[in-house]
């Protein structure tokens, strides 16, 4: 059983739509997969759809579609992305967050335009950014700088962040987002099960893991396609010490480096998925 729980679409900032995503997990494999777009949910439906169609015209075993999101949010400065899984999509407080960090993406989209205009005399619009991005999907920094190149402000994309939206670039703007409690606490009183992703760019996980473990956190993100051996190790052990439930996915956006798809090429056990399942439904009968 191969699965990948961390896949990012056209609705946030992966290049593939949630169809091609769904036709590469039957092509390759797997059994189970959830797009974890950036503050957006609306991937899924679309992935869904078209696991159903794919089983259909292929006879091959129905792929599942786990609700998934990744949720930014920064703490004391230092970028923090909690994922979320099993959620309830209806549930009111989780589309409130939603929104939040949707308006607070497009507020700080709008100061940035503003200081590229005045600061280095690039002139971009809204329209510009969102073109590079699904209706409807999460706009960032990776919009931001293919905008800035195809407006002629740099020869290249590493300029583009290193120039303009680099954390000290004089032109950035950091977003106001909620913060990472917050997020654990409203997909975890959504039915779902928050996850700290990809540790390994945290400066100090562990006690952050413990802080949010006082809000609902139930899980961490074990393996990802950036941690080594002794990473996983490191991370496995926090997960145990505090009985914590392990997760992992490739954090795919597309096609990388030589057009290579990172896709279900994350080793993930298959213990990780029914672990998954098995935490989803202690949550329910603790609810019940």
């Amino acid at each position: 059983m191969k699965v990948d729980l961390h896949i990012h679409s056209i609705f946030s900032d992966g290049a593939l739509a949630p169809e091609r995503i769904v036709d590469t997990a039957f092509d390759i494999g797997l059994s189970a997969i959830s797009i974890t777009d950036h503050d957006n949910i609306l991937a899924f439906k679309h992935a869904q759809a078209q696991a159903g169609l794919k089983s259909e015209e292929t006879g091959q075993p129905p792929l599942e579609i786990i609700p998934g999101i990744e949720v930014n949010t920064v703490l004391d400065n230092e970028e923090v992305h909690v994922l979320g899984y099993y959620f309830d999509f209806q549930d009111k407080y989780m589309l409130d967050m939603i929104a939040y960090q949707q308006h607070a993406r497009i507020e700080q989209i709008s100061q940035i335009i503003k200081k590229l205009d005045q600061v280095a005399n690039i002139r971009i619009t809204m329209e510009d950014i969102t073109s590079f991005v699904q209706e409807g999907g999460s706009i960032g920094r990776p919009h931001i700088a293919k905008a800035i190149l195809k407006a002629g402000g740099v020869n290249n994309i590493i300029d583009a962040y290193r120039k303009y939206i680099n954390d000290n670039a004089p032109t950035y703007i950091k977003r106001k987002t909620v913060p990472p409690q917050e997020a654990v606490e409203t997909i975890y009183e959504a039915g779902g099960i928050p996850v700290i992703a990809h540790p390994h760019s945290l400066n100090n996980p562990e006690e952050l893991v413990k802080d949010l473990m006082n809000y609902g956190l139930r899980g961490i993100e074990v393996y990802h396609r950036r941690h080594s051996p002794a990473l996983i190790e490191y991370f496995s052990n926090i997960a145990e010490k505090y009985n914590l439930i392990m997760t992992g996915g490739s954090d795919c956006h597309g096609a990388g480096p030589g057009g290579q798809v990172h896709m279900g090429k994350t080793h993930i056990p298959e213990w990780v998925l029914q672990e998954l399942k098995n935490e989803k439904s202690r949550l329910e009968i603790a609810s019940s």
